[in-house]
């Protein structure tokens, strides 16, 4: 009997907190936000390609990003 593996990176296979989010400082934002950017590229250029299986996390990564883009405007007005 075969089973599927699935592959998850660490960073896309999860909802960001925003409490989590707010506890970082303005420069790792930057940073989160930069690798999340990435990844979105990577993840749409395999569903372009058909390799992507989980396209679920084009649109978790998305809003990955827009929660880190919210944090990084609240961080930047205190």
């Amino acid at each position: 009997m075969f089973y599927k593996v699935k592959h998850f990176s660490p960073m896309s296979d999860k909802k960001l907190l925003m409490k989590d989010l707010l506890n970082l400082s303005i420069k790792d934002l930057v940073r989160k936000r930069t690798e999340l950017r990435k990844q979105l590229f990577s993840f749409k250029m395999k569903n372009q390609a058909r390799t992507l299986k989980q396209t679920h996390l084009i649109k978790l990564t998305r809003r990955n990003i827009a929660r880190v883009n919210t944090a990084l405007s609240i961080k930047i007005k205190e």
